[in-house]
């Protein structure tokens, strides 16, 4: 089975520096998403960092592969939001609000989440590698 991956900001980095795990991971990956919410946070570490211009290039070629789309938030990731919030909340486990935008556009969509952050433990229904 072909696997559907969200990317996290962490992993993308970790593919920028050519990490193995990353590499591997992304290679075999049918479909890769990349959350508004993920490439808004890359692109202002683009703007605080000394080479946003080859970091801009080097994720516009991201972007132009046939295997990558970006996720925008719609109506019903706003339901699937507001469950995981309340759901973090309940369990008294919050964790920062673009996290809970990431996880539910990942949910919404069926994908496994590739991260490094620990706190997406949090939420025992998001698929995780």
């Amino acid at each position: 089975m072909a696997l559907s991956i969200a990317i996290d900001a962490n992993r993308y980095t970790d593919l920028c520096r050519g990490d193995d795990d990353a590499l591997t991971k992304l290679r075999a990956a049918q479909r890769i998403a990349l959350p508004f919410i993920v490439l808004a946070e890359l692109r202002a570490g683009f703007r605080l960092g000394r080479n946003s211009t080859k970091n801009e290039q080097a994720m516009s070629s991201f972007l132009h592969s046939p295997r990558v789309e970006v996720l925008f938030a719609d109506e019903g990731t706003t339901r699937v939001y507001a469950a995981v919030f309340a759901d973090l909340r309940a369990a008294g486990t919050p964790i920062p609000t673009n996290d809970v935008w990431i996880a539910a556009l990942t949910l919404q969509h069926d994908l496994v989440l590739y991260s490094r952050d620990k706190h997406f433990d949090r939420i025992p229904r998001l698929p995780r590698i």
